[in-house]
């Protein structure tokens, strides 16, 4: 399947890029201008120019292909079969929707095949995703699916809950309302009691937002 990549974020001194960061800036400005402020005082001027970097920042996932931190495995450890999982993982992304965001807590777990990848990989896969426009359904798909196609274990579950802001500050307006999506994949798909035991993981901890 051929999917279109999004414009990477780059500086104004890429020349790849057709949209400088002048560009982005005086867009910035003009939505400041839009809601009936002033963007030309003192509290405001220099809101695009740091708006414009923490988009930077909040979207650096386009700029990296998250699989990478999935390359480097380990085969050495002694005939472990059982569910390798972290848990409490915190998440913070986007809603393409409304471009408010949504924050939680991730769950990862995978059964080993013949290899196993460092820990810390399992976070940074997560965030290489969550560090884009995003919904939790396809978030909470593509790190399972990545795992899966990139480790070969066998079987992977991934859980995401989360409040979302766009529900909670707008619309609704339904604070601490929580979205919990799961995917399995694997043995976990096909065996009712690693999916009852990963749930019991998840269940047993207290959602934490802040």
């Amino acid at each position: 399947m051929s999917i279109k990549k999004p414009l990477h974020l780059v500086t104004q001194n890429d020349a790849t890029n057709p949209i400088s960061d002048a560009e982005a800036e005086a867009a910035v400005r003009t939505l400041i201008e839009w809601i009936g402020e002033d963007p030309a005082r003192e509290g405001l001027i220099e809101t695009p120019k740091r708006y414009v970097k923490a988009w930077k920042e909040f979207f650096k996932g386009y700029k990296e292909d998250p699989r990478r931190h999935l390359h480097k495995t380990f085969k050495e450890v002694d005939g472990y079969k059982g569910p390798i999982t972290l848990q409490n993982i915190r998440l913070e992304t986007t809603c393409e929707h409304h471009l408010t965001p949504f924050v939680g807590e991730a769950f990862i777990s995978y059964i080993p095949g013949n290899k196993v990848v460092g820990l810390s990989k399992l976070a940074r896969l997560l965030e290489g995703y969550a560090k884009r426009m995003q919904i939790q359904e396809r978030l909470t798909a593509q790190v399972a699916n990545a795992l899966f196609e990139e480790l070969e274990p066998r079987g992977v579950a991934v859980a995401i809950r989360s409040e979302h802001f766009c529900m909670s500050m707008r619309g609704a307006y339904r604070p601490g309302a929580q979205m919990l999506t799961t995917t399995y994949l694997g043995d976990f798909e096909s065996r009712e009691d690693l999916r009852r035991d990963f749930m019991a993981v998840v269940n047993s901890e207290r959602f934490r937002v802040l």
